[in-house]
């Protein structure tokens, strides 16, 4: 990788490298984005940042860091993202190449052009974003947000290049957090029973059951937010449910060691009043039907050994596994040792164990 334009004397790869050790330092992945905005100043300036980790299946996130100058607008950003496909939606972003953009230079100097800008960014002072997908082997871990004030100059190409560039590392360090191993002294909220929460279309409290409450709050201090702020997963999912008007889920592992997934509906309101609906929320333990398409991410495993590891857990022997999926037994042993490959282990009994011990499929 060599130097990009604009950027003399700025190694990049020291950068990258900056990153990884920041990664082995960090044990949460709240602790990772915190320290990731200091090094990313030091690249290039912004006014405000927001780093979101998300759910590489449904891209819904699993917490961020938002400083100040953006946490005002961040419910705004939220219902907007899911409600139009306004100029660099993440969605888009994350299977765009490249996945780095910014509102001033894709409008040629015309960021009016976007409803995000014209309507939340512009009225807050706002002058340019930069967005990134934090992307690899496919999967994104993660979306970047970079704003300048309206008195600072807009994102130059070069400094969008420069993201791309540490972009991979970030999503590296992001995606570890699926798999690290569970903190032997955590507090850990592991009842079984689900537990609902019933939200007005403010996205007030109405009804908790079970440890509905527990679960908010656990996310909250997770976060490091405010008693008033809700966590970013049970906004992400009540936001996509309100816009899709369908089920909306994302599974977060946090710091114990536990799957928890959240899904979110929107109710009609049966007594027809016009804009008014309530949100029903559920916490549970992620099955390993959720769980299972979360690790194949991680491990960066394809299609066919996603199927081939989907029935070693179900106990299927080899003869089964080839009959099955109509695969020769040579096959399915080359699948094998590329599963064992990639999740580090040499035996199928080690791969059961990985699943049922260090990730709680049971």
């Amino acid at each position: 990788m060599g130097l990009l334009d604009g950027q003399k004397g700025t190694d990049m790869p020291s950068y990258a490298k900056r990153i990884e050790t920041l990664h082995s330092q960090s044990p949460l992945a709240r602790s990772f984005r915190e320290g990731l905005l200091p090094i990313l100043r030091e690249l290039l300036p912004f006014d405000a940042a927001c780093c979101t980790s998300v759910d590489p299946i449904t891209l819904l996130s699993t917490g961020s860091m938002t400083e100040e100058g953006v946490e005002p607008i961040h419910s705004q950003l939220f219902e907007l993202e899911y409600r139009t496909d306004d100029l660099h939606a993440f969605h888009l972003l994350a299977v765009a190449h490249p996945s780095v953009a910014s509102l001033h230079l894709a409008t040629e100097g015309q960021p009016e052009q976007s409803l995000r800008y014209r309507t939340i960014l512009k009225p807050v002072g706002f002058g340019d974003e930069l967005r990134a997908a934090l992307t690899e082997d496919g999967a994104c871990w993660g979306f970047l947000t970079l704003f300048r004030s309206v008195q600072a100059p807009p994102f130059e190409q070069h400094e969008l290049e420069k993201i791309a560039d540490i972009a991979p590392a970030i999503a590296r360090a992001l995606r570890s957090y699926t798999l690290t191993v569970p903190e032997a002294a955590s507090h850990r909220l592991t009842r079984q029973e689900p537990a609902l929460l019933i939200l007005d279309d403010t996205l007030a409290v109405q009804y908790a059951s079970g440890i509905a409450d527990e679960w908010v709050a656990y996310l909250r201090e997770w976060e490091r937010l405010p008693d008033s702020a809700m966590p970013r997963p049970l906004q992400a999912v009540c936001a996509k449910a309100i816009s899709s008007g369908d089920e909306a889920r994302t599974t977060v592992r946090i710091p114990d060691g536990t799957y928890l997934t959240l899904r979110a509906v929107r109710l009609d309101d049966r007594r027809g009043d016009a804009g008014s609906y309530g949100i029903a929320v559920q916490f549970e333990l992620a099955k390993p039907s959720e769980i299972l398409p979360l690790l194949a991410k991680a491990y960066a495993l394809s299609a066919r050994e996603m199927e081939v590891a989907e029935l070693i857990f179900r106990g299927a022997s080899t003869k089964e596994i080839a009959a099955k999926l109509h695969i020769s037994a040579y096959t399915v042993q080359d699948h094998l040792k590329s599963i064992f490959d990639k999740t580090s282990v040499n035996s199928r009994r080690e791969l059961l164990w990985q699943l049922f011990t260090r990730f709680a499929l049971d």
